[in-house]
C-alpha cells in the first residue's frame, strides 16, 4: 500500500475522511452559502433549502444538520449534536453539501 493510508492517515479520496481532516486543521464553520435560504413550508410540513435554480425539500435530519450551520459552530460541534453512530453520515451530509456550493 502506498500513499497517506500507508502512513496511517486519512486517504484523500475518502470526502468525509477529507472534511475531518479539515475541520481539525482549521475548524470549519458551515453557514449557509450565497443564495441559500432555509425556511419551513407548512403546506408540505417541511424545511426546505432554497438554492439558486433549486428547492430542495430535506427531512427533519437533513433540516436539522442545516440549522445548525450558522457560521458559528465548527463540524465537530454540529456533529456533537447528533447520536456518536451517525457521526459519518453527518460528516458525509455536510461534504455533500459544500461540494454542491449549498455551504460555505
Amino acid at each position: 500500500m502506498t500513499g497517506p493510508e500507508a502512513a496511517g492517515g486519512p486517504d484523500p479520496a475518502d470526502p468525509v475522511a477529507r472534511l475531518g481532516a479539515a475541520d481539525a486543521a482549521g475548524g470549519w464553520r458551515p453557514v449557509l452559502g450565497a443564495g441559500a435560504v432555509l425556511r419551513r413550508c407548512d403546506v408540505r410540513q417541511a424545511e426546505l433549502l432554497i438554492v439558486p435554480e433549486r428547492i430542495v425539500v430535506l427531512n427533519d435530519e437533513a433540516a436539522a444538520i442545516i440549522r445548525l450551520c450558522d457560521g458559528g459552530r465548527t463540524v465537530a460541534e454540529i456533529v456533537a449534536e447528533f447520536p456518536p453512530e451517525g457521526a459519518a453520515d453527518v460528516r458525509g451530509f455536510l461534504d455533500d453539501v459544500r461540494a454542491r456550493g449549498w455551504l460555505r
